[in-house]
């Protein structure tokens, strides 16, 4: 009887010991990037021009070539070199060159010769400057203040490039809105002789007001926000030359509403290039330029479209070759590369396949490194392509979202892949994808917590296409009960909600209503979605939001159709384009959601900014039947069940505009609304008060998915 009763104390003991901790949502949300991410390698990178690799552990940076052999240098020993700063910890780097690599204290840039164990600082930074961009070429760094720009060169000489006093003009900063692949205003040259530069001119935009509350007289803070159809901005690129000190600006003509994307430099300086994209963005041209005289040499060659041609990368030149370059295009359906000449003359295509080019990763002997979409666009795979030929290799096999970086021959390759099976390895492979060592394998950082289960599968659209969908169940999921459900929906042009990844890249708040509430959590990537190609996205064109309802209606229905679903509870939630589509159903299809929330909602698209919605939409004034029929404003009428709208009342996106009319249209139709504000944030409610904001959407849908 002694041992029976020590024998069950134990197991008791162990049972105790075993459970997992209860995901909170606190946690969900604010410790989603730290302790809930798989382990990673600080500071990962290839040493420039060589076989070897660096990164941080600890106090201390180790330099590793592929056999594992390592050279280390310690902070205390980087440390000894500093006079006027002093480091706590090992600073991020950047390889400048096999034996130097540059890093930043504050204000000031110092650059480290490995091999030499000399630290020289090489200039210090204005304390406002913003938009920096170094170039290691002419060890000068490139920024802006206010809306100029400067330049601080190796010797502490400060170039004024631009000083323009009209607020309306704004240099060296991202343009159009961010659209065409544009991430940034500034573009160093090879040699570093020359900075490009975006060069704005807002002054024909009209003026937007974002009210702010916090003080006790509301201040009106006004924003440049061109709608649809209306005056855009204008850019021209500006060259500014080191030597002399003078600008030139390129001849880039007429009409001056046109959209210079995707600069790029040619290999010796002589030359750039634009891809010019005209404001219907159904013509593009790639055109070469004088550097020195900004005068038009060229168009290389044009491509045009009946719906939208969508430029978002910038040539590349082929290794070794200054009269050859790859350039990325739709053109057969599918983002893939083709292989020109300097003249514009096609040579041949060197991908090809019903699947997309996701990323660049080099050149490796006659061939070039890439990812590329994979199993119906959930995962990327590593492909390795010659340059001559339409015939890739997909060269990892591990499935799963694989992220590549190679060395400066891309002999090695470094390959970080996750699944939803595998939170992350990182592996150092060879480049035909032999395997050399595993440099880290990730533990599951949810060991000790209960997590929701995660399954993905397709389902077919209308038209027989197949749709990729991600459920989430609660941990102890019961097939005899029945739970109630929400549907998450994006949907929209240039974004993948669903992926074979860590999580299958799902939020946790997902996992902690799934788990705490019994819910099951169901997402579909319908038509208009990306990776897919280009007729998959292009099928919204001119009417957005009908198609991709059909293909969330379609998951619905399937949600109805498993035996483990309340078919009476289901609710949806959105945010942004998501926002857009949660109205858009609840109105359109009264009494299939019991409830919904939508974030940040478009409302009506005259409403929002010219390059995304005209890419899509067209204008107002060309397709008025389009913009009448997507506009939800007419569609109030129809709401029967629970919505709370919520928007961010600083948002310079989606303006408050949008949910604001929709709330007023709800008033003089007698509908009843529920609206939430954050008045302090923007497009998205982040930090602390994304809690707030995620307990008020789980509550709402809880209180009323009844």
């Amino acid at each position: 009887m002694k041992r029976i009763l020590i024998y069950l104390i134990i197991c008791l003991h162990s049972a105790v010991f075993a459970q997992k901790d209860t995901l909170n949502l606190e946690d969900a949300i604010l410790a989603r990037w730290s302790k809930y991410s798989p382990e990673r390698i600080s500071g990962l990178q290839w040493v420039k021009n060589s076989t070897h690799f660096s990164y941080l552990e600890g106090n201390k940076l180790l330099i590793e070539n592929p056999e594992g052999t390592q050279k280390v240098l310690t902070l205390s020993e980087l440390n000894n070199h500093l006079i006027e700063d002093s480091l706590n910890n090992f600073p991020r780097i950047q390889w400048i060159d096999k034996e130097r690599f540059r890093f930043q204290v504050d204000t000031n840039i110092y650059i480290y010769n490995n091999s030499k164990s000399l630290l020289e600082k090489c200039l210090s930074l204005d304390q406002k400057a913003q938009h920096t961009e170094f170039s290691d070429q002419a060890i000068a760094l490139a920024y802006t203040i206010d809306n100029n720009l400067l330049i601080k060169d190796s010797k502490g000489k400060r170039h004024t490039v631009t000083s323009d006093e009209n607020p309306n003009i704004i240099n060296g900063q991202a343009v159009h809105r961010y659209e065409f692949g544009i991430s940034k205003g500034t573009f160093w040259s090879n040699t570093g002789s020359f900075l490009a530069f975006y060069r704005k001119d807002e002054s024909m935009v009209t003026d937007y007001p974002l009210v702010s509350t916090n003080g006790r007289i509301a201040k009106t803070n006004n924003i440049k926000y061109p709608m649809a159809g209306m005056k855009s901005h204008h850019v021209t690129l500006g060259i500014y030359h080191l030597e002399t000190e003078k600008i030139t600006y390129v001849k880039t003509g007429e009409p001056k509403e046109q959209y210079l994307t995707n600069i790029a430099w040619g290999p010796k300086d002589e030359y750039i290039y634009i891809a010019v994209l005209n404001r219907d963005q159904n013509h593009m041209k790639l055109n070469k330029y004088d550097s020195k005289t900004g005068d038009f040499i060229k168009t290389l060659f044009e491509e045009k479209h009946k719906n939208y041609v969508q430029p978002l990368h910038p040539m590349i030149f082929v290794k070794g070759n200054d009269h050859e370059f790859l350039w990325r295009s739709e053109r057969d359906g599918h983002d893939h590369f083709y292989r020109y000449n300097i003249e514009g003359e096609l040579l041949n295509q060197v991908t090809k396949g019903k699947w997309v080019v996701k990323d660049f990763i080099g050149f490796t002997d006659k061939s070039i490194l890439l990812t590329g979409t994979f199993n119906n666009a959930l995962e990327t795979q590593l492909f390795k392509s010659p340059i001559n030929t339409s015939r890739s290799k997909r060269i990892t096999k591990a499935e799963g979202m694989h992220r590549a970086q190679a060395n400066s021959d891309g002999q090695f390759i470094i390959d970080m892949y996750s699944s939803l099976k595998n939170p992350r390895t990182t592996e150092l492979i060879d480049h035909t994808g032999k395997s050399i060592r595993t440099l880290l394998q990730s533990k599951d950082p949810f060991e000790n917590t209960e997590i929701a289960q995660t399954e993905l599968y397709t389902i077919k659209s209308m038209s027989g296409k197949p749709l990729n969908c991600r459920m989430i169940k609660p941990a102890d999921f019961d097939a005899s009960k029945k739970y109630p459900a929400l549907v998450y929906v994006y949907n929209g042009p240039g974004v993948q909600l669903i992926y074979n990844t860590h999580l299958a890249a799902a939020p946790l708040w997902m996992h902690y209503l799934a788990n705490e509430h019994d819910y099951i959590v169901f997402t579909v990537d319908g038509r208009g979605s990306e990776n897919r190609g280009r007729d998959f996205e292009q099928e919204i064109f001119r009417n957005l939001g009908e198609i991709e309802m059909q293909d969330q209606l379609k998951g619905v229905e399937h949600l109805k159709s498993l035996d483990f679903i309340d078919s009476n509870r289901i609710a949806v939630h959105g945010w942004s384009y998501g926002g857009y589509m949660t109205t858009n159903l609840m109105c359109s299809y009264p009494n299939v959601f019991t409830c919904g929330v939508a974030g940040g909602p478009v409302i009506d698209w005259k409403f929002y900014e010219v390059m995304y919605t005209e890419r899509y939409m067209d204008t107002p004034e060309t397709n008025p039947e389009g913009y009448q029929n997507t506009s939800l404003l007419h569609k109030a009428i129809n709401l029967k069940d629970d919505l709370l709208m919520i928007h961010g009342a600083q948002d310079d996106i989606v303006v408050v505009q949008h949910s604001m009319s929709f709330v007023q249209k709800c008033i003089e139709e007698g509908i009843q609304l529920d609206y939430f504000p954050y008045p302090n944030h923007p497009h998205n409610v982040r930090g602390k008060d994304r809690v707030h904001l995620m307990k008020k959407v789980i509550d709402y849908v809880i209180e009323h998915n009844k």
